[in-house]
């Protein structure tokens, strides 16, 4: 079993509070959940309003397929709110 980690830290430049930073991320975690057989949690900058830290988590057989479904992922993000990625970083736990 393999386990990897994406970390993905965002800019919401539009955002002028947290609650439109919410409806954002909440939008995009809820459409990675549903596309993708992945766990989402916002875990950093909660309390920021155009910055945000998101956790994505994926299990599988092996890394190579791990990783793929992260890459996929990543590449959904840009895809669904072009521009807003600042930084991502993959770990695996085996």
């Amino acid at each position: 079993m393999v386990v990897g980690l994406l970390s993905v830290e965002l800019h919401i430049g539009g955002a002028r509070s947290l609650k439109e930073k919410r409806f954002v991320l909440g939008g995009l975690k809820q459409r990675l959940r549903g596309r993708f057989n992945v766990s989402v949690a916002e875990v950093e900058f909660q309390d920021l309003w155009q910055r945000a830290g998101l956790a994505v988590v994926a299990v599988g057989s092996s890394r190579a397929q791990v990783d793929r479904e992260l890459a996929a992922v990543s590449a959904e993000i840009e895809r669904l709110e072009p521009g807003l990625t600042a930084r991502t970083e993959v770990e695996f736990i085996s």
